[in-house]
């Protein structure tokens, strides 16, 4: 039966799928990429109150023109805090998504709009590792930038089940398909 079973064998991934619905395993999926952005928000955005912290985004903001006016209108301490006050303010919102459908879309949206920035440093920054050739060998700012990628997607996937949940009624059970 090894080979006709779609977890070819693996007792572990038989007890899952005789268990467990499509449904829940994408539930539980939805539940770990949520908790997936909601912490490095919450733990970056406290790290932007660090001297540390302020100047490693000295490169990506400076290397980046439409970040580039922070500095003029914050100084670098007061940008590195407002992009923390940001990252908190919006994990706060997506742990609050899980019971309001309107936090999720202000907390989506706000993560949305920051992963889209961060995201787009790459079209900006040096992302590329010179000292190996160059292209598809990525450096440490291209490594770091990357996985907003990812966040960016779930960001967008709150969004979309915050609106599906209002537009059922306020407070409506999260969508659990795929």
């Amino acid at each position: 039966m090894t080979g006709h079973h779609p977890s070819f064998g693996n007792p572990a991934l038989i007890a899952v799928t005789r268990h467990a619905s499509g449904a829940r395993i994408a539930a539980l999926g939805r539940g770990i990429g949520l908790a997936g952005v909601i912490l490095p928000l919450a733990l970056i955005g406290l790290v932007k109150f660090t001297r540390l912290e302020v100047e490693a985004l000295r490169p990506l903001i400076t290397a980046t023109p439409w970040l580039a006016w922070l500095y003029p209108v914050f100084g670098e301490g007061g940008a590195a805090a407002l992009l923390g006050v940001v990252e908190i303010a919006t994990a706060v919102l997506l742990t609050l998504s899980i019971w309001s459908p309107k936090a999720g879309l202000a907390g989506g949206a706000l993560a949305t709009l920051t992963f889209a920035t961060t995201v787009s440093i790459m079209l900006a920054a040096p992302i590329w590792e010179d000292a190996t050739g160059g292209f598809p060998w990525i450096n440490a700012t291209g490594q770091f930038l990357l996985k907003d990628v990812a966040l960016l997607g779930i960001s967008l996937a709150v969004v979309g089940d915050s609106l599906s949940r209002l537009s059922a009624g306020d407070g409506a059970e999260p969508d659990t398909t795929v």
